[in-house]
C-alpha cells in the first residue's frame, strides 16, 4: 500500500474506499475491487494527533484501540465534537438522517451539511435518507424526539453492525423498512419549528460498499451481504496481510486472504502506525498468489480463539 507512511483508511473522494499515507495532507488513494491489497507495520504506534495537528509528546498508544489517540488529544477532539452540545452558535446548516445497517438496525444522527454523505459511508450505513435540514441545535432536539417517541438509538454496536453484512436483504426490503420508519418519523408531533422536514429518498450504499448482488463473487452471503472468516484485532510490528481486496464498508476492508477466506481489517487499528511494503518475510505459503496473513485475528466463524497465523 504505497510508501511507508502514517496509516489510516477511509473514502477518496469519488466515494469509493482509500487509504494510503496520510499526514499533513490526508492523502487517500482510490483502491479497486478485485485488485491486490498489502502492508507491512513498522515501528511503534503512535498518537495520531488533536484536530489536525500531531500529538506534541508523540504518545505511544495502544494496539487494540480504534482511537489512536492519547487521552490528553482524545479529549481535545472530544471538546470539538458536535456530539459534546459545546457549538451550539454554529451557523452552519446541518442535516438529520436515518440509517439502515441490518434487519431492524436503525439509527438516527445529524451531521453538517457540507459532509453530504461523507457521515453515512464512514458509519457503513447500507442505505439511509434524508429526515431534516436546520440549525444545529434543531437537529439535536429531533435527533432526541425520535430517540424518546419511537425508541430509535443514535449509536449502534460496529460488531452488530459487521455481523449484519453476512446476509443482507434484497435493496426493497432495506428501503422498506427504512420509509416506514420516515413516515413515523415525520408524522411526530414537536418538530422543531426551524427544522425543514426532508422527504424520502433512499440512498444505497451497498454497491459502493461491494456488497451488492454478484459483485464479490463466490465470497458473498445469500442474496447480498458476505461471509467473513476472521478480524483483525490489532496490528503488530512486522505482522502483515496480502489478498485481494473484495468489500469496504465503513472503516473495514474486506480481504480475500488465500486459504483463510475473507479477513475484516478495521483501518481505525491501522492510524498510527507506519506502514511498508509486504515483503516475502511473514509469508506462509502461497507466494505464488502472494496471498498470506500474519496479524492476531479473531475468528468469526465457529470457535477457534484468537491466533497468530
Amino acid at each position: 500500500m504505497g510508501e511507508s507512511g502514517d496509516a489510516y483508511g477511509g473514502r477518496h473522494s469519488g466515494g469509493g474506499p482509500g487509504g494510503g499515507p496520510g499526514g499533513a495532507a490526508g492523502r487517500v488513494s482510490a483502491l479497486a475491487y478485485g485488485r491486490e491489497l498489502g502492508f507491512r507495520a513498522v515501528g511503534t504506534r503512535r498518537c495520531t494527533g488533536a484536530g489536525r495537528g500531531r500529538c506534541p509528546l508523540a504518545a505511544e498508544v495502544p494496539a487494540r484501540s480504534t482511537g489512536a489517540q492519547c487521552s490528553e488529544c482524545a479529549r481535545l477532539d472530544r471538546m470539538r465534537s458536535v456530539a459534546a452540545d459545546t457549538m451550539a452558535d454554529d451557523p452552519r446548516p446541518y442535516r438529520v438522517y436515518l440509517a439502515w445497517f441490518g434487519p431492524g438496525m436503525r439509527k438516527v444522527g445529524i451531521t453538517a451539511e457540507a459532509r453530504g454523505s461523507a457521515r453515512l459511508l464512514e458509519q457503513g450505513a447500507v442505505t439511509f435518507s434524508w429526515l431534516g435540514r436546520g440549525p444545529l441545535m434543531a437537529a439535536r432536539r429531533t435527533e432526541e424526539l425520535l430517540r424518546a417517541a419511537l425508541g430509535v438509538p443514535d449509536r449502534i454496536p460496529y460488531a452488530a453492525k459487521r455481523a449484519a453484512r453476512a446476509g443482507l436483504p434484497p435493496r426493497p426490503e432495506r428501503a422498506a423498512e427504512l420509509a416506514e420508519l420516515h413516515a413515523r418519523a415525520v408524522a411526530l408531533a414537536g418538530w422543531p419549528g426551524s427544522l425543514e422536514r426532508a422527504p424520502f429518498v433512499a440512498v444505497d450504499h451497498a454497491a459502493a460498499f461491494g456488497l451488492e448482488d454478484g459483485t464479490v463473487g463466490d465470497v458473498g452471503g445469500g442474496d447480498g451481504g458476505l461471509r467473513l472468516a476472521a478480524a483483525v484485532t490489532e496490528l503488530v510490528a512486522g505482522g502483515s496481510i496480502a489478498g485481494h481486496l473484495v468489500a469496504a464498508a465503513g472503516p473495514d476492508l474486506h480481504v480475500a486472504v488465500e486459504g483463510k477466506g475473507v479477513v475484516v481489517v478495521d483501518t481505525r487499528l491501522m492510524k498510527g502506525w507506519r506502514l511498508g511494503h509486504t515483503g516475502r518475510e511473514g509469508r506462509e505459503g502461497n507466494e505464488e498468489r502472494g496471498s498470506w496473513l500474519a496479524l492476531p485475528v479473531r475468528q468469526l466463524r465457529g470457535d477457534v480463539q484468537d491466533g497468530l497465523f
